[in-house]
């Protein structure tokens, strides 16, 4: 992760540094300083520019004297609307403008509202991730410099107190990225189960239920859809017991958030087409999030009880492999037609979901899986499907997505999408058909919350980018660990 640190220093003697503005705003001191240091360079940059400090907007000022090699102006936009997404995408866009360019980097941060400078630590570390471990060798104008920022803001020891918890975010969002990002042969399930070993680390109480407790347990959704695999399935049970008891009283019921972790989809006997089917390592990203969640409120010690559950299985052909037409009886006892064995994700989420909420009796449930093409062609890549049996809950999310940028939209969950899942041989199918995909897929899965407050995060558009956004490099996200941590942060700190 890049490195961070927060001075009090007015301005640095010289190098590259990065100066945030609103639009609406007088410029703050660092401009003042800048400018007089360098001659007037950045007033007469401005103005031949037209640069108006638009929200996430650069100017690179190149050689402007006063000992520094290059100044970028960049937008925060207008002062009132300067939240979270605000500063984290100006300090994103510096960071992404600079990143091949320098070893290190100075951002003043003095324009930026004083509660939000550690954001721009945040958004600084977001820009800067990268996942090139397998690369040997690169380009060198295509290489990335940056190493670390310091923020130069008056109250640093206020931004860097700060700083402590929210790194512990970004921290969970680069877990999140690596798992996503590792190709499949290196990250099959029990490969999977050692990273998630590693938050024991921070606190985290770690059980794993292999095939054989699984078994025991009724987990025929998903042993059914690890048949066809020679990697053996687990389900990972993350417990985090952060809420003060107090003298005498009860643990609270917690919170669960639940992930599929399928770590590669071939579809199985209902096979997906070649073009594309590399893309399907990422089948894991709700399980990947919430290990990162998990590592998050961990790490920034966050006082609330919370279980995180992660079902991790390949999909895979064989001999052995689940056939379409098959029968499978779920932890709940329910029994599932098994029509399309691409649509397994569902599955795997029938056995977790049940047993989490019979087990822990939790106040919530959430939970994140890249779960149907279909949301893609309802929502893009801009936003992820809410589907929730809870209107406060669905409020709640939609909130903190709009906060963090990480985006929801609240799908329709009504009853008549049941009976296209009546199935004449079992107590219903898998799948609905085409219409409303990702609707009869949230309806599958409610059948195992058992009128727990629930929602279903369909982030099968946003796991993943094909370009790359001021705060998120082109590839794996991350998605659903700033958001769920913001959640907790505003509606759960017991």
């Amino acid at each position: 992760m890049l490195q961070t640190a927060f001075s009090s220093a007015a301005l640095p003697a010289g190098g590259v540094l990065a100066l945030l503005a609103a639009e609406d705003a007088p410029r703050p001191a660092s401009f003042a300083a800048a400018d007089d240091a360098t001659g007037g360079a950045l007033t007469r940059a401005v103005q031949a520019a037209s640069f108006t400090f638009a929200g996430g907007r650069t100017c690179m000022v190149l050689a402007p004297g006063g000992g520094f090699d290059r100044i970028l102006l960049v937008g925060l936009g207008k002062l009132a609307e300067c939240g979270v997404r605000a500063v984290e995408t100006a300090a994103g866009a510096a960071v992404t403008a600079l990143g091949k360019l320098a070893d290190a980097a100075a951002i003043a941060a003095d324009g930026v509202p004083a509660a939000l400078q550690a954001h721009v630590a945040a958004g600084a570390a977001l820009a800067a991730y990268r996942f090139d471990r397998y690369h040997t060798r690169q380009a060198e104008d295509a290489a990335w410099r940056l190493a670390g920022v310091t923020v130069l803001t008056p109250d640093a020891d206020r931004a860097a107190a700060a700083w402590r918890d929210l790194s512990a975010v970004v921290r969970g969002v680069c877990l999140a990225r690596d798992l996503v990002g590792e190709p499949a042969n290196l990250l099959r399930p029990p490969a999977f189960v050692e990273r998630i070993e590693a938050l024991r680390e921070l606190g985290v109480e770690i059980e794993i239920l292999d095939r054989a407790a699984m078994a025991e347990l009724g987990f025929g959704a998903l042993l059914g859809v690890a048949q066809g695999s020679d990697a053996p399935p687990f389900t990972v049970i993350m417990r985090w017991n952060g809420a003060p008891a107090g003298t005498g009283a009860a643990r609270t019921a917690p919170l669960a958030f639940v992930g599929k972790g399928v770590t590669f989809d071939s579809g199985g006997i209902s096979i997906k087409p070649a073009a594309g089917m590399e893309e399907m390592k990422t089948d894991m990203a709700g399980a990947a999030a919430v290990v990162g969640l998990m590592a998050a409120l961990a790490g920034r010690k966050a006082p609330v009880d919370v279980v995180g559950a992660v079902g991790l299985v390949e999909n895979m052909l064989s001999g052995n492999a689940q056939r379409p037409g098959d029968v499978v009886r779920t932890c709940s006892g329910q029994t599932v037609e098994v029509i399309n064995t691409d649509a397994e994700g569902r599955l795997v989420l029938a056995d977790v979901l049940w047993y989490v909420q019979d087990r822990f009796k939790p106040r919530l449930m959430v939970d994140l899986a890249t779960l149907t093409g279909a949301i893609v062609v309802s929502l893009g890549h801009e936003r992820a499907g809410l589907f929730s049996n809870d209107d406060d809950l669905a409020r709640q999310l939609f909130a903190a997505g709009e906060e963090t940028g990480e985006k929801l939209w609240r799908m329709p969950i009504s009853e008549p999408y049941r009976d296209e899942l009546r199935s004449e041989v079992a107590d219903f199918k898998n799948v609905g058909g085409r219409p409303a995909g990702s609707i009869t897929a949230a309806k599958f899965l409610e059948h195992f919350v058992n009128n727990v407050p629930w929602a279903h995060l369909d982030i099968a558009g946003t796991a993943w980018a094909k370009k790359a956004a001021p705060c998120t490099p082109k590839g794996a996200t991350g998605f659903g660990v700033r958001l769920l941590d913001r959640f907790v942060r505003d509606h759960h700190p017991d």
